[in-house]
């Protein structure tokens, strides 16, 4: 059994030790945000924090980090109130949202050691691959977030995420068969 700590809550998982810790987290802690992408380590879809490390989650088994803490975009923060979610949001950075969860750990991690990163620091801690092309947005969007946990700048809190329930389920007219033409 694996022991070691996920979101700050301690977890023992009877997995095969050589179980890589994107898998244990998805599948067996249900904590989707880290995505399967390349299976190589490359393109950094599965992201996580591991004791104030950026990891690729698909790279490392779970018998590799044994007792140490991982945090996965669900324990940044449930809310979307971390400064670099809220940056990201605000600064219109996520298109396809797929590899937004793993640039956002990258980048908490790179805010854990550099208060004030600069473009090229930005650059060289987050080499994530993303398809859609934010790089530019989401430069901007670290570097305002640094500025927010500096308290130098406020950062609006978007619309809560989910779907209002009176959206979810709208009733719907019955349809009113097409009155015949005249003749018919």
């Amino acid at each position: 059994m694996t022991r070691f700590t996920v979101n700050n809550q301690p977890v023992e998982y009877r997995l095969d030790p050589a179980t890589p810790l994107l898998w244990a987290l998805r599948d067996a802690s249900n904590l989707t945000g880290a995505k399967y992408g390349c299976g190589t380590g490359h393109c950094g879809a599965c992201t996580v924090d591991v004791d104030g490390r950026a990891v690729r989650s698909c790279q490392v088994s779970i018998a590799a980090i044994e007792g140490t803490v991982v945090t996965t975009i669900e324990g940044l923060s449930r809310e979307r109130s971390h400064p670099l979610q809220l940056a990201m949001i605000d600064n219109a950075v996520p298109q396809c949202g797929f590899c937004v969860p793993g640039i956002i750990m990258a980048a908490s991690v790179l805010l854990k050691h550099d208060g004030n990163p600069s473009e090229d620091a930005i650059k060289a801690a987050v080499s994530n691959l993303c398809r859609c092309g934010i790089y530019p947005r989401l430069i901007e969007a670290i570097q305002r977030a640094a500025r927010a946990a500096r308290g130098e700048e406020t950062i609006p809190a978007g619309a809560r995420p989910g779907i209002d329930p009176a959206d979810a389920a709208r009733i719907v007219p019955a349809l009113v068969p097409p009155t015949p033409l005249s003749g018919e």
